[in-house]
């Protein structure tokens, strides 16, 4: 029974993804006809083979390999599941017509700084990340939450070269998004040298002068 019913958790969560598929696809549409343009992202096809790959590969491995369900494991590995797809809908709530699962250049038409973008830069990769720890152990699918982890480390340094040079690029981003983490909020501030507080003030006062 609790292999039919995990296997039924993933049917749920690729149906989802088509989803979230269509949202992403809706939003490309009007961001396009606003003058945004997508992004070329040769990398992207093997993000698909990852998500498509973790959750067949979770099943297979908990049918062929009978891996047990531990209820202690389950029931953490769940509760991280259901926080990290929280976390993903916040995000999806929070950009609105912004999000979409391919990079557009979409910061002329303004940069979100609410939601989770208040502490982090990139809290949907976050989210990502947890997932494919996540649900393959739900089932103690130990192997897929490996091989998935290491091919998303992987395949997420390539998206982020790409989708952080778009960002990057536009000047209120920097100034409003530049200094916050990417993944991991900063619960305490960055110490200053000794001094450095003043250095700002004394070169606002000699701009003033000018």
């Amino acid at each position: 029974m609790s292999v039919a019913a995990y296997l039924l958790l993933l049917v749920a969560v690729a149906l989802g993804r088509l989803a979230e598929l269509g949202v992403s696809r809706r939003n490309q549409r009007r961001l396009a006809a606003q003058g945004v343009a997508k992004v070329p992202e040769p990398h992207f096809p093997w993000m698909v083979v990852l998500h498509t790959g973790v959750l067949v590969a979770a099943g297979s491995e908990v049918v062929l390999l009978h891996r047990p369900l531990l209820p202690a494991l389950a029931l953490a590995m769940g509760l991280l599941f259901v926080l990290a797809n929280a976390l993903r809908w916040w995000v999806i709530a929070t950009l609105a017509g912004h999000w979409n699962v391919q990079v557009m250049a979409s910061t002329q038409l303004g940069v979100v700084t609410s939601g989770p973008y208040r502490w982090i830069r990139h809290p949907n990769y976050v989210a990502i990340t947890l997932e494919l720890i996540a649900l393959p152990l739900v089932h103690t699918a130990w192997l897929t939450a490996i091989i998935g982890s290491v091919a998303n480390a992987w395949v997420l340094n390539r998206r982020l070269a790409v989708e952080e040079a778009v960002l990057l690029a536009d000047p209120t981003y920097r100034a409003t998004m530049g200094a916050k983490p990417r993944f991991l909020p900063r619960f305490f501030p960055r110490s200053r040298p000794a001094g450095a507080s003043e250095l700002p003030m004394a070169a606002s006062k000699r701009t003033r002068g000018l």
